[in-house]
């Protein structure tokens, strides 16, 4: 009696990626998938794991731990071959990458857009920023929640200072930037509006 060899049931990037949104970073309740950790899955033909992900910072303490949590999970996806992680830091990671579902939760519904008044609203500063390990900065608010920004944000949070109207913020960034107001305007009232979720700013009364 003959038997066909049984193919090997090939493993899917799907399959991966359902996997690997079980695996929760251990700092943030999020997926490595929804925080946009996963720069890429490929799999070969005896259904070896190659991912290249990236950290949200270069000095991440718990590095070890997430590799080792995204190698168990995928463990447990049936056929899977050799699971081999590669930590990669291009194109450095930014919020940008976020799912839409996990800016949700990490910065509220847009429930304030459009109730700005730029005429008469002034925002004071909240939090403090710190810098990480490799140089990055951050801005942590008042429940210890940190943000990765650059200098550049790191200056419009500092401006922030309850004296100035957003217009007078709008039209200082404007003369600074060289830029057309309107554009300007469209970035700082995105910029407020997230600042405000993320608790590192407060309207002055």
């Amino acid at each position: 009696m003959y038997y066909d060899r049984l193919a090997l049931a090939q493993v899917t990037e799907d399959m991966v990626i359902n996997a690997l949104k079980q695996c929760m970073d251990p700092e943030v309740p999020l997926s490595v998938v929804d925080l946009g950790l996963i720069y890429g899955v490929s799999i070969s033909d005896k259904n070896d794991v190659n991912i290249k992900m990236t950290m949200t910072t270069k000095g991440c303490p718990l590095h070890d731990t997430l590799v080792s949590d995204v190698k168990r999970y995928l463990g447990k996806v049936g056929g899977v071959g050799d699971i081999n992680v590669e930590i990669v830091w291009e194109p450095p990671w930014s919020a940008d990458r976020m799912s839409p579902e996990a800016k949700e939760k990490i910065y509220g519904k847009k429930s304030l857009r459009f109730t700005i008044d730029l005429e008469k609203s002034k925002l004071a500063k909240q939090g403090n920023v710190v810098q990480q390990q490799d140089g990055s900065l951050a801005l942590m608010n008042d429940q210890n929640q940190g943000f990765m920004v650059n200098e550049a944000l790191v200056e419009f949070w500092k401006s922030c200072d309850g004296t100035k109207t957003l217009n007078q913020l709008i039209d200082g960034f404007t003369d600074k930037l060289k830029m057309p107001r309107t554009d300007v305007e469209k970035e700082v009232v995105e910029l407020v509006q997230q600042m405000l979720e993320a608790k590192l700013l407060r309207p002055e009364t």
